[in-house]
């Protein structure tokens, strides 16, 4: 029954990540770009100063800071995408499939720009005064009450993308690769997670929040310095890799059976799952951040495609591709990273540099993970039973830690495509309302 489960998720992932999708998520970003006559790309400094807190108020309605509220965001985009699906991307597409998740990225800071800032304009409060937001508010009070049942397929779909199936699953598969373990010892780390997760997620969004501007950082940093030492010993090879990867990008020789449209699709998908611009689950943490005017968070939002596509996923894809180990091992996802790592660093280091790296990648997914499907089901139910969800969440966590990675992948995959259809459609008929917003915002900021 369970093979059949996965071949049919398998089948639909496939489907319904086909062109139409595609030409939603790329098309809508690109009309999103032109729309806003490349505006917001202008102010990318003004974004840092805001991240900063130098236009914080203190008097603002929300729960977290804007750099906590894009920490949190990236706290579940900057983790296992960037270490593991980079990995996947160049064993299934092949080094043109980075060119492609660049591309995405570039376009999706223009949809995270208008998807995100829609998000602070159409948020709501729950009977305790939390608030509420994402796509199913941007739809239901954006575009009118007869929409609802667009936002009711986001939510739904929303319970099953924000499951930690992929994460879960290559966090265990790093410590059974790294430790030596077995199989069977599966399923005592999916239960050890899923008791540390506990520990943070049922302390609801401030504590997330507060984590993840600890995590995030650190992490990256940390990320960086690494990866950076092994450019640094394989330097000469640096500049093939990147010639590699553009002329990749246009022949498809390494893809799937040669074909160039395999190669794109790979690529915008693994791009979906590092960035998530056009997914509609960024749009869920930004819209908590504690501020009033929505274009400001519309640019903070901007910095995350770059900061987890353009920087940490060209890292990673460089350290794989400069090793060679791509073409020589059958090894997906982490193990892949793991060996490429392990090729170039001292013995042990890379094993010990790659489990911390996954460990606090992988954690600070899991936390901030967990909030959008509780979003997601206070949207369907009422806010009060929202928190149920995490019991769902735990579970799942163990769950995923056993099954195979093409399940993991697929399934995500699947309920991501669900999930970019209502948001881009919302996104693109109420731009106008973010345009009118951003020519005022954009006015008073050239008087000071």
């Amino acid at each position: 029954m369970f093979k059949s489960l996965e071949n049919f998720i398998a089948n639909f992932s496939s489907w319904i990540w086909d062109w139409p999708l595609l030409i939603l998520l790329i098309g809508g970003g690109l009309f999103f770009l032109i729309y806003s006559r490349f505006t917001p790309f202008f102010y990318f400094k003004h974004a840092i100063g805001i991240l900063s807190g130098k236009y914080n108020d203190a008097h603002d309605s929300g729960q977290l800071t804007h750099f906590q509220a894009l920490s949190s965001a990236l706290a579940a985009t900057v983790g296992m995408g960037n270490i593991s699906g980079v990995a996947v991307a160049i064993v299934m597409g092949g080094p043109g499939a980075i060119f492609w998740m660049w591309i995405s990225a570039l376009i999706g800071m223009a949809t995270k720009f208008y998807t995100c800032s829609l998000s602070i304009m159409y948020r709501t409060e729950d009977d305790q005064g939390k608030l509420l937001s994402g796509p199913m508010y941007v739809i239901t009070k954006g575009l009118g009450h007869q929409w609802k049942p667009l936002a009711i397929v986001f939510a739904l779909a929303g319970l099953i993308g924000t499951l930690p199936a992929f994460t879960a699953n290559q966090l265990t598969q790093t410590l059974v690769d790294v430790l030596d373990w077995t199989d069977s010892d599966k399923w005592y780390i999916g239960i050890v997670l899923a008791a540390i997760t506990t520990l943070v997620i049922f302390g609801g969004i401030k504590r997330i929040g507060a984590v993840a501007s600890r995590l995030v950082p650190f992490m990256v940093v940390l990320y960086f310095i690494t990866v950076i030492t092994i450019l640094i010993i394989q330097i000469e090879k640096i500049p093939e890799m990147f010639t590699l990867i553009f002329s990749d990008a246009f022949s498809g020789k390494a893809a799937a059976g040669g074909a160039l449209g395999y190669l794109i699709k790979t690529g915008v998908k693994r791009a979906a799952f590092s960035n998530e611009a056009g997914i509609g689950t960024a749009s869920m943490m930004h819209g908590t951040a504690k501020t009033n005017e929505p274009i400001r968070e519309g640019l903070v939002a901007m910095i995350g495609p770059a900061i987890d596509t353009l920087l940490v996923c060209t890292l990673t894809a460089l350290a794989i591709l400069s090793t060679g180990v791509w073409q020589s091992t059958s090894d997906n996802g982490v193990s892949l990273t793991l060996e490429a790592f392990n090729s170039v660093l001292p013995y042990g280091l890379g094993d010990i540099v790659v489990m911390i790296m996954v460990l606090v990648f992988g954690f600070s997914t899991l936390f901030s993970y967990s909030y959008y499907g509780t979003t997601c089901l206070s949207f369907l139910t009422k806010p009060k039973y929202g928190k149920y969800y995490n019991y769902i969440y735990i579970v799942s966590i163990v769950v995923a830690a056993v099954v195979k990675i093409e399940f993991a992948i697929n399934l995500i995959d699947s309920a991501f495509a669900i999930m970019a259809i209502p948001t881009v459609i919302s996104g693109l008929l109420l731009a106008p309302k973010v345009n009118a917003r951003a020519k005022i915002y954009f006015k008073e900021l050239k008087k000071y």
